[in-house]
């Protein structure tokens, strides 16, 4: 679940997490006054396991364009 930040116009700045469906708060659970959510800076995705790129699952065509695109700039470079 999400953490998301708000700002209470009483109490100041808190973090509460929340499903992403979630409508967002309108009150502040400690002393019910209005907040406001905040766009948070804390964010940090870290991707440990393959298969989050798109390059990890390219086609075999492209897999073989690839390569021939690459012998020929190989060729091109040797040939200058």
């Amino acid at each position: 679940m999400p953490t998301y930040e708000y700002r209470c116009t009483k109490c100041g700045v808190f973090e509460t997490q929340q499903r992403i469906t979630a409508p967002p708060l309108e009150k502040c659970p400690t002393c019910g006054g209005p907040v406001q959510r905040l766009i948070s800076r804390n964010v940090s995705v870290l991707y440990l396991a393959p298969g989050f790129h798109t390059t990890d699952y390219r086609s075999e065509s492209y897999k073989e364009k690839a390569k021939a695109e690459s012998k020929e700039a190989d060729g091109a470079k040797a040939a200058s």
